[in-house]
């Protein structure tokens, strides 16, 4: 099981999972450049890729799943607002899986496992398209009273997790609003609206629920987990998820506000907390200690 060669099928599936989606979306910038896509909807699309992006991984998942720092209270709104940009779900529905995720990595009650199904290749693809979005579809809501209730102590949060709704619009009108503003047409609204929301939406989730399969199949794991945690770190990842997908040094040590602590891991996301804690709008933040190194260094199942 843990250390044996993946089988070569699950590996070539593995590397269609993870290319196609990139791979289509390369093909069709040329295609769609100079009438569908201009450097207007580029800057639109990037921006609001960051914003939600960073809204997530500094807000939802560090700050308010993990309490890798702390924050003054109109930035605790802001990231939750920010956070819900991403159209991931309500803050409070978010932290709660993901709670539920850590409490039972890999195992029986983690909502999104790729070993769900076993090891074979079937099963491992199985596997993969249930932890990548399956389980969105056949999912058992993870309990808030259990999983989030500091979150739901909070007045403040709960409001913004009720306004959900009204920030998913904002999330997916704001772009066509900029587009239509700067180049003065339906023509500039539509396209920002293709690329600054609904491909921008796109890829976001894909890179995030591939943190979720990806990263519990395939990658390095340098330092111990529990038991049957096969999280694993996948560099190629790392910067389109801002850091995240460094999962087995984040598996070892949950709460740290650095997932990639290694020399040459790119984080992103620590970069931006070390910004808001020099400022003095977050404090007590948890930067890396010295964790215990795995055996074997690398894992392809």
């Amino acid at each position: 099981m843990l250390g044996e060669p993946m089988p070569w099928s699950a590996m070539v599936g593995l590397i269609l999972f993870v290319t196609i989606p990139f791979v289509a979306l390369a093909a069709a910038v040329p295609v769609a450049w100079g009438w569908g896509l201009s450097w207007r909807d580029v800057g639109i699309a990037l921006v609001a890729y960051l914003v939600s992006g960073f809204g997530a991984t500094v807000g939802f998942h560090r700050y308010f799943t993990h309490g890798s720092f702390k924050a003054r209270r109109w930035l605790r709104v802001s990231l939750a607002a920010v956070g819900s940009l991403s159209l991931e779900g309500e803050v409070i529905q978010w932290v709660a899986d993901h709670r539920r995720h850590h409490a039972f990595t890999d195992r029986e009650g983690d909502p999104h496992s790729p070993w769900r199904y076993g090891t074979s290749a079937f099963g491992l693809f199985k596997g993969l398209y249930h932890a990548h979005c399956g389980w969105l579809f056949q999912r058992q809501w993870s309990n808030r009273e259990r999983f989030a209730p500091d979150l739901l102590a909070d007045r403040d949060i709960v409001r913004v997790d009720r306004l959900f709704p009204a920030l998913a619009v904002v999330s997916l009108l704001t772009p066509p609003l900029v587009g239509g503003l700067l180049s003065w047409s339906w023509q500039g609204a539509l396209s920002a609206m293709f690329w600054g929301s609904l491909v921008r939406v796109a890829l976001l989730h894909h890179v995030t629920w591939s943190i979720n399969s990806i990263c519990h199949v395939y990658g390095e794991r340098p330092f111990k987990t529990r038991a049957g945690d096969r999280a694993a770190n996948f560099w190629p990842l790392a910067i389109l998820s801002f850091g995240e997908s460094w999962h087995n040094s984040h598996h070892a040590d949950p709460t740290c506000a650095r997932h990639g602590v290694l020399r040459g891991q790119l984080d992103p996301t620590a970069r931006i907390i070390r910004w808001l804690e020099q400022a003095g709008w977050a404090y007590d933040v948890r930067w890396p200690r010295p964790m215990p190194r795995a055996d074997a260094p690398e894992v392809t199942l």
